[in-house]
């Protein structure tokens, strides 16, 4: 478990990863959280030197498959040598992380320098008109964990300059989501592989029942995850700018019309014949695999994105 995060517990994990790497990336631009099945987006980066979880103070180790447990260093970007650090992995309270260990590797690459970062999962899709594939640019959230007292704020302010009361209505950076049209389009990426919406946190490690999937979509949810928030309030608490690409794996289970056992059973005895519908389940492998499937687009779409930052947001990312 991470230790309570201090000016000193930070600054000794910030050394202690500093130690194992070269000048060039000790100072970090851009932070990137690699969701389920997306870690092939370090393969985009230059000169990458991979420090284990292991070997940082501080960090837990992720036990979830499409999970790596490191943090890659490197550059990035076709214009701009961009010093950037990915997290191979995150940390998820249903695998038993407290929330200070889940937000202990945002707090560290924000010590480290980062002033924008960008958090990518795997995510089911709530609304209809979101099919499977797409990526999702996150302008909202709704956590309903951190509503309910499950917020990784909770507990004294991390230091003197730390606002006891976070705003979140500005979470997501409008400049930051405008350069993931802008790289689709240098990268002629068709604009149906995108959508924008909200994304709702719930705590897993359950997929959603068809009433929760209905539940949240009438609450105005547009994808459903079991990570990224946590992440998101600890990188605004550090004043850090945040991009969220959310890909949608698979459609949530939200049945119009409940299968009637009653009127089954009815017919059966009446002598009809009785067809069985077939019973829709999601799977951690279907989620998987269409991270595979979008790992290359996703990776592309990232660098071209980091490749703008420097010029087009370097003081413009809090707007």
């Amino acid at each position: 478990m991470a230790p309570a995060p201090t000016f000193e517990t930070i600054a000794s994990t910030v050394e202690a990863i500093r130690s194992q790497l070269p000048d060039g990336l000790k100072n970090p631009r851009v932070g990137i959280v690699c969701g389920s099945g997306l870690s092939g987006l370090a393969t985009s980066m230059k000169e990458v030197v991979e420090v284990a979880y292991d070997n940082v103070p501080g960090f837990a180790k992720s036990t979830v498959p499409g999970h790596r447990s490191s943090l890659a260093f490197g550059f990035m970007g076709d214009n701009q040598k961009v010093p950037v650090v990915a997290m191979l992995g995150r940390f998820h309270p249903y695998e038993g992380h407290s929330l200070s260990t889940v937000v202990y590797p945002i707090r560290v690459l924000a010590a480290l320098g980062i002033k924008d970062i960008i958090i990518t999962n795997a995510a089911g899709a709530l609304n209809p008109e979101i099919k499977v594939g797409t990526v999702v640019v996150v302008r909202d959230h709704l956590a309903l964990p951190g509503l309910a007292g499950m917020n990784p704020l909770l507990g004294p302010t991390f230091s003197s300059t730390t606002p006891r009361f976070l705003p979140v209505s500005d979470a997501y950076s409008p400049a930051l989501r405008r350069l993931v049209f802008l790289a689709a389009n240098e990268l002629s990426i068709p604009w149906s592989d995108f959508a924008e919406g909200t994304y709702a946190w719930v705590s897993g490690p359950t997929y959603e029942t068809p009433a929760e999937g209905r539940f949240l979509r009438a609450a105005g949810a547009d994808m459903v995850g079991m990570s990224t928030v946590p992440e998101v309030l600890a990188a605004r608490e550090a004043g850090v700018g945040v991009l969220v690409l959310s890909l949608a794996t698979n459609m949530v289970v939200i049945l119009e019309k409940y299968r009637s056992i009653k009127e089954e059973v009815e017919a059966e005895l009446l002598g009809k014949k009785v067809e069985l519908p077939v019973e829709e389940v999601v799977s951690h492998e279907e989620v998987l695999l269409i991270g595979r499937q979008k790992g290359e687009m996703m990776k592309r779409l990232v660098e071209k994105i980091i490749d703008l930052i420097p010029a087009s947001v370097r003081d413009e990312s809090q707007k």
